[in-house]
């Protein structure tokens, strides 16, 4: 199983620059166009912040941007909500997030949360949004909805998507304020379980690590990257692209390889937060 992992790609309502001058749309363009010579991919996921402010708009055009260079490769394309998304925009425009799934939450919250399988896998996208939060939860409801799809193995084993990382980096000024709330309830839903991969994104930054013993993989923004080399306490956004190859199966699976975009203007700062403005930011939001 090889997967095309995207997340971040925070567009706005129309293909123009952002308030930090970034093209959104742009970048998810040149991602993919850069990814034009991959082959072999049997799916693509893409893990939140498809649109920056939850325009209907912004959906569609990750949809039709993502989909064409999906359709020749016949995978399919499975999405998550993050949170600068809107659940309502969301389901009009890509519904569950999956293209034909096998079963969906029912809940009063209408989290996107849904199953589907692809070649023996299957495939669990998580709803981790907490509208005008920053950071993300997954609540009781939807930890029980996954225990019970949890409950009787894949054929192959299954792939976990969500939006909020249940790991964090502590050099990160911000990081371990702005993950997943509720880490070690989404490790005992999984525990003992086939879930062989978590994916995640939200950081803007690649990161590895391990709950429950499972790999979870962060991939880094498609929008634009943090820099981890700014000084501690602040923080350093960065222009470029990326994207990642996850392989599971095999003796050596699960692999992970981050492709960058070839911008011309990568690593290029787009903004920096002193230490002050990082710490009013944890304050308000945390």
């Amino acid at each position: 199983m090889r997967i095309l992992h995207l997340s971040d790609t925070h567009l706005e309502r129309t293909d123009a620059p952002n308030k930090w001058g970034v093209n959104a749309t742009d970048s998810l363009r040149l991602m993919l166009a850069d990814l034009r010579h991959l082959r072999d991919v049997d799916a693509v996921v893409v893990t939140g912040d498809l649109a920056d402010d939850g325009a209907v708009e912004a959906y569609t055009a990750v949809r039709d941007l993502v989909g064409d260079f999906a359709r020749p490769l016949n995978a399919p394309v499975f999405y998550t909500t993050g949170n600068h998304d809107e659940r309502i925009a969301f389901g009009k425009v890509l519904g569950s997030g999956h293209p034909e799934p096998v079963a969906t939450l029912e809940s009063g919250a209408a989290e996107r949360a849904a199953v589907s399988t692809v070649a023996g896998w299957r495939f669990v996208t998580l709803d981790s949004l907490v509208p005008g939060k920053v950071y993300g939860e997954l609540g009781v409801a939807q930890l029980g909805w996954l225990r019970g799809v949890l409950s009787e193995p894949a054929e192959r084993g299954t792939v976990l998507a969500l939006h909020h990382p249940p790991i964090s980096l502590d050099i990160s000024a911000t990081q371990p304020h702005f993950g997943l709330r509720d880490p070690g309830e989404l490790a005992a839903a999984i525990r003992g379980s086939d879930v062989r991969v978590v994916l995640t994104g939200h950081y803007h930054l690649q990161l590895f690590g391990l709950l429950e013993s499972v790999p979870v993989w962060v991939t880094p923004g498609v929008v634009n990257r943090v820099d981890l080399t700014a000084a501690p306490g602040t923080e350093r956004v960065v222009r470029g692209a990326s994207a990642s190859l996850v392989e599971l199966g095999g003796a050596t699976g699960p692999m992970f390889h981050t492709f960058h975009a070839r911008d011309p203007r990568a690593h290029e700062t787009v903004y920096e937060l002193d230490e002050d403005r990082v710490r009013s930011f944890v304050e308000r939001e945390a």
